[in-house]
């Protein structure tokens, strides 16, 4: 059954590899520049980068995000609705038990996907190492169009560490999954498509905060650590915390409870850099102030370890799921 799951797969398998190799040779030939770059620069390393790093950065941290979803989409859908639709499983019914047989398919095919996502996260995490550690340091302020995000931050998590692994295993069964449960190859797939941009949401905003105990923080909110502020008043600021994720934040009034800013903070900002001072010493004195939840740099690896853990459990019990569902609901 392996020999004849590889025949079956060896034609994606090489689309997919190789469009890897492409990506991680074009992340080896760059990587140690810019380690080198990284070395002697020291703490104006940010200013430098742009162009085909900027490229680099984003095309790797896309392809992480993408590929998980491909996976499920063009291994695991079709595996077994292919061959349904073939009728081709009732001679290999004849051959082996289903069991067996949906337990090779799901073994090499979803070590491949793991394997894919592996290579290519922990390449892309060597190769964007100097750029997570200047953006953790604060060293510089990024090139013109560089999305600047510490790796904890939930736009590059996913391209980074180990859990790509996670996330390709999971989605490749949910994949099989969907094709097992509905029986249709692009149902199936559109089915996926939703499914992973509402997994990838939920965990994000719902479970990842809770993954790692967050620290917290209150602050005045002043002219140098503001970042924006919205229309219904509430405000968004930084804090001195290189790396970290914020989590959550909101601004409380002098009596500690929830509130948004004065209106006429919002014509502030168009005054000159004394007058604006003064609005924010006058907020200061009106005992508004921010109350910021984040992650600490320091719980990076953390995170990726119980998130990766959460995703192959799941994966597993999906795996549980197909096997019964093969052999009780599948008919000949």
């Amino acid at each position: 059954m392996i020999w004849l799951t590889w025949r079956q797969f060896r034609t994606q398998a090489a689309v997919v590899f190789g469009a890897i190799v492409v990506i991680l040779a074009a992340l080896a030939a760059t990587g140690p520049h810019l380690a080198q770059v990284y070395q002697s620069r020291g703490n104006r390393f940010l200013d430098g980068v742009g162009g085909l790093d900027t490229d680099l950065y984003l095309i790797s941290a896309l392809a992480l995000l993408a590929l998980p979803a491909l996976v499920g989409m063009f291994w695991g859908a079709p595996l077994v609705t292919r061959e349904l639709d073939a009728g081709t499983h009732r001679l290999a019914w004849t051959l082996t038990t289903r069991t067996r047989w949906l337990v090779a398919k799901l073994g090499l095919i979803g070590l491949a996907a793991m394997a894919a996502a592996g290579l290519l996260g922990l390449a892309v995490t060597w190769w964007a190492g100097p750029i997570d550690k200047a953006i953790a340091a604060k060293n510089g302020a990024p090139g013109p169009g560089f999305l600047l995000f510490p790796r904890l931050a939930p736009e590059v998590f996913d391209s980074r560490g180990i859990v790509p692994i996670g996330y390709a295993a999971f989605f490749f069964v949910l994949g099989v999954t969907a094709g097992i449960v509905v029986r249709r190859t692009l149902p199936a797939m559109a089915i996926l498509g939703v499914l992973f941009a509402v997994t990838q949401i939920t965990m994000s905003m719902a479970v990842r905060p809770h993954l790692t105990a967050p620290d917290r923080v209150t602050t005045t909110i002043s002219n140098h650590n503001m970042l924006n502020i919205n229309m219904f008043n509430h405000v968004t600021v930084t804090i001195d915390e290189p790396g970290a994720w914020l989590a959550s934040q909101q601004t409380i009034d002098a009596a500690g409870r929830p509130a948004a800013v004065p209106s006429w903070l919002v014509n502030c900002a168009a005054r000159s850099p004394q007058e604006r001072q003064a609005c924010f010493t006058k907020l200061a004195d009106l005992g508004y102030r921010q109350q910021v939840t984040y992650h600490p740099a320091s719980s990076f690896w953390a995170t990726q370890l119980r998130e990766t853990v959460i995703y192959l459990g799941l994966a597993l019990a999906l795996a549980g799921l197909c096997t019964w569902w093969v052999r009780r609901r599948l008919s000949r």
